[in-house]
């Protein structure tokens, strides 16, 4: 039965603050937030290291590819969990269990003889529970804020994000160079922030308890879960709105974020910089990603959201591939930054129009269609990874951009369904 209470949807609210008010959603950010620190410091520690063990492009590909892998394989899996069982204690223990792996790897790095494949097992473990956990965690959403204030609260679902991309990215940086002290044969730092993000892991776990809502399914039929997963798909493909969003979200993904795994090198190659240069670099992409999310937090009534979907998500291609331009620090931290607006903002409509399109018994599966988008990345990411290796990275980073770039105005001009979404709130 669901527990979804009048008292937790004030819907009138329209103020930049409005589902922050809400007790449960204001705990349910706490968590988002905490995890999000982690998984960026992570993404610094790990990117780190093992490119300096392999000056490898590649190999940092193979590492986002072992975490993006579970996102295609247990996606589905997580949302039939998410649409029949009670959301709370996936939400809670998920993040428990990569609080543990983490954990594990931190022992490693400072006490054990760290090797590539450490990195390869603690990111297939970590992109299993984000794929298992974040359907159920994205559905609860909506039930506790409510439909109007959606684009409110996903605003600040992708603040949270991209807040723990200014100063995780910067804390992990700052604490792996000050510890090595210029060595960068030391892996003392790498291990320190491996402990630090276990912890974070572990607050957000803790801070699930808070949450009165216990996100309990849809009274509906329910069949075996082997005929969810195919309802969900039918669902996907005889609904143009909902599919042709996650055909968006699925382009972007795939040509669009492969900056985040080839900053490393970019940043090594071409800038000549260090770690806290890395650091610096993904929270400027943060401090962009803040300002884009923002800015959709005021703009529920915004009208004609399918052109500004697609011009956005266009742009976002552009920016990528002036990133690839650049030659400087300062050039690449302006830049970046645009690139950070640009796809946040993109991609926070995105998924506020998809939960209010979706029937409200299959948001969790949508929601897993588009948790299993951001696991097609490596469709992108080997390829451009390659040319990445073989040419430069700025002949990769580009032509990623270029290709974002033509996909867009192709979709745009296939799916008119797509074009003629006004404010998002009417089921089409």
């Amino acid at each position: 039965m669901n527990d979804a209470t009048n008292e937790l949807t004030p819907s009138e609210d329209q103020s930049l603050f409005a589902s922050l008010k809400i007790r449960d959603y204001f705990f349910l950010w706490i968590s988002i937030t905490t995890s999000a620190f982690a998984m960026n410091m992570q993404t610094v520690a790990q990117g780190w290291l093992v490119y300096e063990m392999s000056a490898s492009a590649l190999d940092l590909a193979w590492v986002s590819l072992a975490q993006t892998i579970p996102t295609i394989i247990f996606s589905l899996t997580g949302g039939v969990i998410a649409d029949r069982f009670p959301k709370k204690p996936i939400i809670g223990f998920s993040p428990m269990i990569n609080g543990a792996a983490s954990l594990t790897m931190a022992v490693i790095v400072i006490f054990g003889e760290v090797t590539f494949w450490d990195f390869v097992w603690v990111a297939f473990v970590n992109g299993t529970v984000m794929a298992l956990a974040m359907p159920s965690r994205t559905a609860l959403i909506p039930e506790v804020v409510g439909e109007r204030l959606m684009f409110n609260a996903m605003s600040y679902n992708m603040t949270a994000w991209n807040l723990a991309r200014i100063l995780g990215p910067a804390l992990a940086g700052f604490m792996i160079a000050v510890i090595a002290d210029g060595d960068t044969t030391s892996t003392l730092g790498v291990g320190l922030v491996f402990f630090l993000l276990s912890f974070l892991y572990f607050v957000s776990g803790i801070t699930v308890l808070f949450i009165r809502h216990k996100g309990g399914p849809v009274d509906t039929v329910r069949e075996s879960p082997l005929k969810d997963v195919i309802g969900g798909i039918r669902y996907l493909f005889e609904s143009p709105i909902v599919g042709g969003l996650i055909l968006l979200t699925s382009i972007s993904f795939i040509f669009g974020s492969t900056v985040n795994t080839l900053l490393p090198a970019f940043n090594t190659d071409v800038l000549s910089g260090g770690p806290d240069d890395l650091g610096l670099l993904m929270a400027g992409m943060g401090l962009g990603a803040i300002i884009g999310s923002l800015t959709v937090a005021k703009m529920g009534s915004l009208r004609r959201k399918g052109y500004w979907l697609l011009a956005t998500v266009a742009l976002w291609g552009l920016a990528l591939t002036a990133l690839a331009q650049t030659g400087t620090f300062l050039q690449a931290m302006l830049v970046i930054s645009i690139y950070g607006l640009l796809s946040t903002f993109a991609m926070s409509m995105n998924r506020s129009v998809v939960q209010l399109q979706a029937a409200r018994h299959m948001r969790g599966r949508i929601m897993s269609f588009d948790m299993m988008a951001h696991g097609l990345m490596p469709l992108g990411l080997i390829p451009i990874g390659y040319i990445s290796e073989v040419v430069s990275i700025e002949a990769g980073l580009a032509t990623s951009g270029v290709l974002l770039f033509i996909s867009v105005i192709l979709l745009g001009f296939l799916m008119p369904k797509i074009r003629a979404i006004d404010t998002g709130f009417a089921k089409n």
